[in-house]
């Protein structure tokens, strides 16, 4: 049976899943499949292109239905899928910074997003401000998310920041809760505009 493109990004996710984005290379996607290099690039081009169809297939899912109806609970659970989508891979949110996608799974997701925001009654203005707001925020913070595994957490700030030499972010530094507190407010922030509930 001859090779696909599809076998191709499973090879490529899969050795992502191994050894990190920084380690991925064509040449060992096609030792993974056994193949010659050129084959690789017969179906994605170049690393680009492969990461770019990478990123497509982890969004794999993210629009499908069931959907809330309310506009507001819709887009929240969009933005928790797409935090969870980047959040299954390992470096899967640096993977995914810097493409610009024109695929199936890409742009459905892109398009309910959006469509929640219209439904919402914003301007198409400000529903693609408030798309790109919502993915730029989820994409941030799960590159951090990510990063920040095995670090060791908040102990350094906790410690560094003193009421004596730095006050306001002492008061509120003991506020900034885990990752999942963090997406959570924004995203309150981002949809309604309002803080989220503690």
């Amino acid at each position: 049976m001859g090779l696909d493109r599809t076998a191709v990004v499973t090879a490529a996710l899969e050795l992502l899943d191994e050894a990190g984005l920084d380690k991925l290379t064509m040449r060992k996607v096609a030792e993974r499949l056994g193949v010659q290099l050129n084959t690789v690039y017969w179906h994605a081009s170049s690393k680009p292109r492969l990461l770019e169809l990478m990123a497509d297939t982890m969004l794999e899912g993210c629009a499908d239905a069931p959907l809330p109806d309310p506009w507001d609970d819709r887009a929240c659970t969009l933005a928790h899928r797409y935090r969870a989508a980047l959040l299954s891979r390992r470096d899967g949110a640096r993977v995914v910074a810097g493409t610009y996608v024109a695929e199936e799974h890409t742009l459905r997701f892109a398009d309910a997003l959006t469509g929640a925001f219209l439904s919402g009654g914003h301007s198409p203005a400000e529903a693609g401000w408030r798309t790109w707001s919502l993915v730029y925020f989820t994409l941030g913070l799960t590159q951090e998310e990510q990063a920040a595994q095995g670090i060791g957490g908040m102990e350094p700030l906790l410690r560094a920041a003193t009421a004596e030499r730095f006050p306001a972010l002492a008061a509120v530094v003991g506020h900034f809760g885990d990752f999942e507190h963090r997406f959570r407010h924004g995203v309150g922030l981002i949809v309604r505009g309002q803080e989220a509930s503690a």
